[in-house]
């Protein structure tokens, strides 16, 4: 039965929809009225979903995001009003993580390890760091989800996170449109106090924008080239943010995966946070990249930087650590003042809360996350100790800031044998040319104690190889002269600090201004001695090639990886211009493939050590740490000239090395 309503009757209805949509709206928030809500961060976890070191084959309490993922649950506990962003580096990092993207890639509806965890703990945002880019832009685009307008990209809409990933400043060379959605506004209620003291939820709506480094386009030459152009952070916060103020947000929170540089602004700058902090219309910065804490006393006496309280320029900041050890907490006191939210800088302040406060001491695995991704875990594990050789040294890079090159070694062989091969076919002029080799021990204990290769006498398997060689880096070859060698080794010798050979007590051998990545040794009929008691750019002393003195015109081939010889590290000559030899394949796989060549490696397969440091004979011990109980290691290296101090009961030891002999 249909009714039909009478003109009388439908006016009724006119007049009670106009009430509907004329009802009272609610009361304007006054003045004085305040919340307190939590930015929480996470940054660099680099797909550590679980706390398990591949490399050693035992659980690992000291990493994980299942463990900072306790964290964030006691966060939430603590503050009930947050929002929860990723800073970036998050598909990269792990065996787990190659696994899924190089050994058995994820199909477009499986979504990737690392996101279903998250997934599991509820994010509002993050952003995309520069090693998001290292698997293609085909596979970012499929894992994130998000169709790309670029050559190689996916236009289906495969299974990615659940949550919405900005990113500003790398744009389509097909359209010049972001390939990511530049920012975006999300919005919770949270709990607003009156100055009567009376409450009730009220929405807060966060905008978000997200950069990474532009030195991508050159870090990731061969996956970018033609497909993306990149712009700078400031210049892409310039752009977009009128954009997203034009939605009215109540905050503007800057994703960014870069660390902090007061040097002078360039579009380039890899840590252009202190930069971004300056822009009007940012009201808080979430920092990444430079696996350090912030606030922390690494950045302490930085210029306008709190690094205490955590503020960068008056703006409140955290970088939250890295391969799942932390999460950053910005507890944020927001007021209400001219009819909009403003961040009352007095009772604000950010801090970064570890998952272990202190040895043997860590917060137990969230039991959500091993089940999402234990069967990809159980898979990569078996895929790693598939066995491809023997070995009768013992390579490790407990001392390689010390001269023990065993875990380099084999590194370099590998990259000068494909070199020698290979170029001949692209370049027959540069056939009779010398070859060298540079690598870098990339495990050096920053991370901690366990973060050293070790590959013991005997089984080799994929897992060594990944240990060895710890980044996808694919493989380049560069051409120098004798001038742009010596610049080479004098800026990888920036590793040590100036020794005062008259000086009292003890004087630490290792600078950290710059990282064990960056100590480029570099082999192959090469010697060198490095002077620590001279200054940086004179330390080089007795450069020599199969015994004769280097010229400064004498040409060679150096093999190094991508990121090198497009500019990583900011080393001299290197940027890109140079290469000869841009290789499809990565270092690691050539590393694998060298070794199951080989079938057993012996010393006599290895280039010799190519450096030593010259004589110095000091009034007080020259320091550094390292992993504890480890001076037999050095001993079996041939550095005698080593012995353990003290231990220092976190793992960590400070030995000293005698330079006089």
């Amino acid at each position: 039965m249909h009714l039909r309503l009478r003109p009388l009757a439908l006016a009724a209805v006119a007049l009670l929809a106009g009430c509907a949509t004329q009802a009272p709206k609610p009361a304007a928030l006054p003045d004085g009225s305040h919340a307190r809500v939590a930015i929480l961060e996470t940054t660099d976890v680099h797909s550590n979903v679980l706390s398990y070191d591949y490399y050693k084959q035992r659980e690992d309490d000291t990493v994980g995001y299942e463990r900072t993922a306790t964290l964030i649950r006691r966060a939430r506990a603590q503050y009930p009003d947050s929002f929860l962003f990723d800073s970036g580096d998050t598909i990269q990092g792990s065996v787990l993580a190659d696994y899924q993207a190089l050994v058995k890639p994820v199909g477009c509806g499986e979504e990737l390890g690392i996101y279903r965890a998250m997934d599991a703990m509820g994010y509002d945002g993050g952003t995309a760091g520069n090693h998001e880019f290292n698997y293609g832009l085909g596979f970012l685009s499929q894992v994130t989800g998000t169709p790309m307008n670029v050559d190689g990209g996916h236009s289906d809409h495969c299974a990615g996170p659940h949550f919405p990933l900005v990113l500003s400043n790398v744009l389509s060379a097909r359209d010049g449109q972001p390939i990511f959605k530049p920012w975006t506004v999300v919005q919770k209620d949270v709990t607003v106090t009156a100055p009567d003291g009376s409450t009730r939820k009220l929405p807060l709506r966060v905008g978000i924008i997200g950069f990474t480094p532009p030195p991508i386009l050159e870090w990731d030459k061969q996956n970018l080239a033609g497909k993306v152009t990149v712009t700078g952070v400031v210049e892409a916060a310039q752009k977009y943010l009128p954009e997203l103020q034009a939605q009215h947000p109540d905050l503007v929170v800057a994703v960014l995966h870069g660390g902090l540089n007061t040097a002078p602004y360039t579009p380039d700058m890899e840590n252009g946070g202190w930069h971004l902090a300056g822009v009007p219309g940012i009201d808080v910065v979430l920092l990444g990249h430079s696996h350090t804490e912030f606030p922390g006393p690494h950045y302490k006496g930085m210029q306008d930087v709190d690094a205490e309280r955590g503020f960068v320029r008056g703006k409140p900041a955290v970088m939250g650590g890295f391969f799942g050890k932390d999460l950053g907490v910005i507890d944020l006191a927001l007021q209400r003042q001219g009819g909009r939210w403003v961040i009352d800088a007095s009772q604000t302040h950010s801090e970064v809360r570890p998952i272990c406060p202190a040895k043997n001491d860590c917060v137990p695995a969230d039991p959500v996350v091993a089940p999402l991704v234990r069967q990809a875990h159980e898979a990569a594990v078996q895929y790693v100790n598939t066995p491809i050789g023997r070995t009768t040294v013992h390579l490790s890079s407990y001392f390689a800031d010390e001269g023990n090159m065993s875990a380099l070694a084999p590194i370099n062989a590998a990259m000068r044998d494909y070199v020698r091969e290979e170029l001949p076919r692209l370049h027959p002029e540069l056939a009779g040319v010398p070859v060298l080799s540079a690598a870098a021990a990339f495990r050096t204990g920053f991370g901690g104690p366990d973060d050293y290769t070790d590959v013991a006498v005997g089984t080799l398997t994929l897992r060594s190889a990944a240990d060895l060689y710890f980044y996808p880096n694919t493989l380049a070859a560069v051409k120098v002269d004798g001038a742009g060698l010596k610049a080479w080794l004098e800026k990888s010798a920036e590793r040590f600090n100036r020794i005062d050979p008259a000086k009292d007590g003890p004087q630490e051998l290792i600078s950290d201004r710059l990282p064990g990545y960056n100590f480029d040794q570099i082999q192959g009929d090469l010697a060198y001695v490095i002077d620590v008691s001279q200054p940086e750019g004179q330390r080089i002393t007795r450069l020599t090639y199969q015994g004769k003195p280097v010229t400064p015109g004498q040409v060679f081939i150096v093999a190094t990886n991508n990121y090198r010889a497009s500019g990583g590290g900011n080393f001299p000559g290197l940027k890109g211009d140079n290469i000869v030899l841009a290789a499809p394949d990565g270092a690691r796989e050539i590393l694998a493939k060298w070794l199951q060549q080989k079938q057993t490696l012996a010393a006599r397969e290895l280039p010799r050590t190519s450096w030593r440091f010259a004589p110095l004979k000091t009034r007080g011990e020259v320091v550094f740490k390292a992993a504890a109980g480890k001076q037999d290691v050095a001993r079996e290296a041939g550095l005698a000239n080593i012995r353990q101090l003290k231990d220092n009961g976190d793992g960590t030891a400070e030995y000293a090395i005698d330079l006089s002999r």
